[in-house]
Parts: structure tokens; C-alpha cells; sequence
């Protein structure tokens, strides 16, 4: 027990709720950001609002299946320069 934690959700309770960092970390926020951009961008290219390339939607698609702890970190490196979450996963 850390009586430094936050809350005693990442203190004394971080063993009986650590399956939801999978939804309620920084990590996951960052997660499912990148993935509704994803998705945004692939109804913008159905709807012809805009081009994709065949190429460019399977990368997309990947991405999104295969999203990592270390893309996220890299989203963090591109926030240090924007000093905005969001803009940093556009740019991402």
C-alpha cells in the first residue's frame, strides 16, 4: 500500500481493479482516441469526403487492431511539442 497514491484505487485497491487499466488508464484514453480518429477518418474516406489509398486503410486498420503501449508513448513524445493531447494523436 502507497499512502502516496492518488486515490486508494491506485493504492490499496490497485491489485482487486488493475484488469481496468485496460479501460481507465492514460493508456486507454490515448487508445480509444486514436481509435475514433481512425474510425473518423475511414467514414470520411466511404463517404468521399476524402481519398485513402487501399494501402493507407489496411495501415489504418492495423493500427487499430494492434495498438501498443509503445504507440501511446509516442503520442506522449509528440504532446511534449504540442502541449495538446488530442492534436498530438492527430499528428500521430
Amino acid at each position: 500500500m502507497s499512502l502516496t497514491a492518488i486515490s486508494p484505487i491506485d493504492g490499496r485497491y490497485s491489485k482487486q481493479v488493475q484488469s481496468l487499466q485496460e479501460y481507465f488508464s492514460e493508456y486507454a484514453l490515448i487508445k480509444y482516441r486514436v481509435i475514433i480518429e481512425i474510425e473518423y477518418l475511414l467514414l470520411l474516406a466511404d463517404k468521399k469526403f476524402l481519398k485513402l489509398s487501399a494501402g493507407a486503410k489496411k495501415h489504418l486498420r492495423e493500427l487499430k487492431e494492434n495498438f501498443s503501449v509503445a504507440n501511446a508513448e509516442a503520442i506522449k513524445e509528440i504532446e511534449k511539442t504540442t502541449n495538446h493531447d488530442v492534436k498530438a494523436v492527430e499528428y500521430f
